[in-house]
């Protein structure tokens, strides 16, 4: 393997986490990433174990560019892949337009054609990343009518309580993919910081955590975790309120519903980004919330 000259490991350069977020701070504020990537560290899923970080510094010491890469096992069109997930982009404002994010990416883009065929990240950008050859895929929610369930079925998981910490992660490791179309395997780091800050929800006889919200009868789901998916009208029935619909943000095939897709992105802004292979490119599909960098 080749020597990059902005690799870095935070394991050799002890002081390098806090400058990546005190950084990370001042270009996404009020995102709260640190708070997030600690919560992550205390449920057992360090940030600094998962990615791969390429920065570059001041004469001084101090950060001043930084691109990271993390592995994230996939489900892609029923075969499982380990795609590259290229995240924590940024540039101090005091030393853009200098060519250091060009550099970098350059480096970083080297080192990821070495080891994945399959590069992703999203983004409110789109038009940083399409110089490096990354391209918008438009992604898709779902819509699904339901039949209201009124049996209270579940219970909010409490990640400061060790019996569900350790629930929580036997279902990250054992966890079957959403979908087969795009779905993610055993993964924590990502969800960890993407949904430990959310309400996450336990239903005990399906053995299912849900990641979802409730908002004027509607149900908003994202995420599913468990051995096996149920169909969804199992989950609505475990749902104590009068749940009149379903909006799904993952490909709906495996549960057993009929949905209308919609294209959609995340959050009103989040475009998807692939670089290389992508299978599923011409299906209507979205990467769970939980697995977004």
């Amino acid at each position: 393997m080749k020597n990059y000259s902005f690799q870095r490991s935070f394991s050799q350069d002890t002081t390098l986490s806090s400058k990546l977020f005190n950084l990370l701070e001042i270009i996404f504020p009020g995102a709260e990433l640190t708070k997030l990537a600690e919560q992550a560290r205390k449920l057992g899923a360090a940030w600094e174990e998962a990615s791969t970080p390429f920065a570059r510094f001041d004469e001084d010491g101090s950060l001043i560019s930084h691109v990271g890469v993390l592995e994230i096992p996939m489900r892609l069109m029923g075969e499982d892949v380990i795609v590259g997930g290229v995240h924590a982009v940024c540039t101090h404002p005091n030393f853009r337009r200098r060519g250091y994010y060009r550099e970098i990416m350059n480096e970083v883009l080297d080192y990821c054609d070495e080891r994945y065929n399959t590069l992703v990240l999203t983004t409110s950008n789109p038009e940083y990343y399409q110089p490096f050859g990354f391209r918008f895929i438009q992604e898709h929610s779902f819509i699904a009518s339901v039949s209201p369930g009124g049996v209270n079925g579940m219970r909010l998981l409490d990640i400061t309580n060790t019996s569900d910490v350790k629930l929580l992660h036997r279902l990250l490791e054992t966890r079957a993919p959403v979908s087969d179309i795009v779905g993610v395997v055993n993964e924590k780091p990502l969800f960890l910081v993407n949904e430990a800050s959310r309400p996450l929800y336990y239903f005990p006889d399906l053995d299912t955590i849900a990641c979802m919200s409730i908002e004027n009868n509607q149900l908003n789901l994202y995420d599913l975790v468990a051995p096996r998916i149920f169909p969804l009208q199992e989950l609505i029935q475990r749902i104590p309120d009068n749940i009149e619909s379903c909006s799904i943000y993952f490909s709906p095939e495996r549960l057993n519903t009929s949905a209308q897709a919609l294209p959609e992105r995340l959050d009103g802004d989040s475009h998807l980004m692939v670089r290389g292979t992508f299978t599923p490119e011409h299906q209507k599909f979205m990467i769970p919330r939980s697995a977004r960098c």
